[in-house]
């Protein structure tokens, strides 16, 4: 089944977000790991309550404050490294089966976009260094509305750019909650479960649960 449009999360669908710290590791010491993931929670917690609370910052003012959190958290980590680790964000390593995927639903004849949290300097930046920007046709940043997902306005944003109905689009991300968002909505989801997660939000079952994007095409 082909939908008019296929849409993506960004950051952990399209774009691997511990790839800045991974890239650091040898300067970050042994927990990098865990400095990461403690960097991605505070980024995605940042931008909920920033929602819930109507005080909206753009995407990259949350990483920056995140990142300023998991260095105080994690005190093994060189402090010195936080400009490298933006840096490093600006220019994150993509799934390797995406740029494959997107040209072939491209191919297709289908609409391809984005549409994620992030700020639209840095979703630009993360498109044209991947090379993705010849396949990919819209980029939709939550910073026009001045929220973050799941509001359902957001979703809105691809429905009425596109003067679709919500179940003319398939929507994929690796976030579980950004799925159960979409699934509200009424798009057709797909949960992209890389770590292979347990599932949660039973109330809002996705269509399809992919470990990537191959199986899309």
């Amino acid at each position: 089944m082909t939908f008019a449009a296929y849409v993506f999360d960004a950051y952990g669908t399209l774009f691997d977000v511990h790839a800045a710290a991974r890239k650091h590791a040898d300067r970050a010491g042994p927990d990098y790991r865990m400095f990461s993931e403690i960097w991605r929670a505070k980024q995605l917690e940042y931008s909920w309550v920033r929602a819930l609370m109507g005080r909206y910052q753009d995407f990259w003012s949350l990483t920056e404050q995140a990142l300023d959190y998991a260095l105080a958290r994690v005190e093994t980590v060189d402090k010195g490294l936080r400009q490298d680790l933006l840096d490093a964000y600006w220019k994150l390593d993509f799934y390797p089966e995406v740029p494959k995927v997107l040209k072939q639903l491209k191919a297709q004849g289908t609409k391809v976009a984005i549409l994620s949290n992030g700020s639209p300097a840095m979703l630009q930046a993360a498109v044209e260094n991947s090379k993705l920007d010849t396949v990919i046709d819209d980029i939709f940043s939550v910073d026009l509305l001045k929220t973050y997902k799941t509001a359902p306005p957001v979703y809105e944003l691809v429905t009425t750019n596109y003067r679709l109905y919500p179940d003319a689009v398939s929507f994929q991300s690796s976030n579980r909650w950004d799925v159960a968002g979409a699934t509200t909505f009424g798009f057709r989801t797909v949960w992209i479960n890389r770590l292979k997660m347990p599932d949660e939000y039973s109330d809002c079952m996705p269509s399809l649960i992919l470990p990537t994007l191959d199986g899309l095409a």
